[in-house]
């Protein structure tokens, strides 16, 4: 279920509530993913391997962590990045674990940094910018 969320400081946040996935022939409940929506929208802009995101995602909403997230140093515990490398390329998508009972993708972006695997600097304060909000809007 597609559910949008007026939030003045956050434009929208678009929810999804995660259904029960079939498994080894058992029923499983994963806790609901939830996107900015401006994450939401660049994030489909991907195009290149989008299914290994939407894996990641559901592991970390069975409360587990895929090989391809990793945690992002000075965020705080609980905010991880998934990492997509593809032909020279690299995309990242940034989710919190531990904002609510629910997944939050706060960002996506594709890494253009000239500093090897470090994260620019504008990516990590848009970063801590929306944690921050959501997490006002969250209280």
């Amino acid at each position: 279920m597609l559910v949008r969320v007026n939030c003045p400081s956050l434009t929208h946040v678009v929810k999804y509530d995660n259904y029960d996935v079939v498994w080894a022939s058992r029923r499983r409940k994963t806790r609901p993913v939830s996107w900015i929506k401006a994450s939401l929208r660049k994030s489909k802009g991907f195009r290149k391997e989008p299914s290994r995101s939407v894996a990641a995602l559901t592991i970390a909403a069975e409360g587990g962590t895929a090989a391809i997230a990793y945690p992002v140093h000075g965020m705080g515990p609980g905010v991880f990045e998934i990492a997509l490398p593809f032909r020279g390329d690299a995309f990242r998508l940034v989710y919190a674990v531990q904002l609510a009972d629910e997944i939050w993708v706060v960002h996506a972006f594709q890494k253009k940094s000239t500093q090897g695997s470090k994260t620019p600097k504008r990516e990590v304060d848009w970063v801590k910018d929306r944690l921050k909000r959501l997490k006002e809007m969250l209280q």
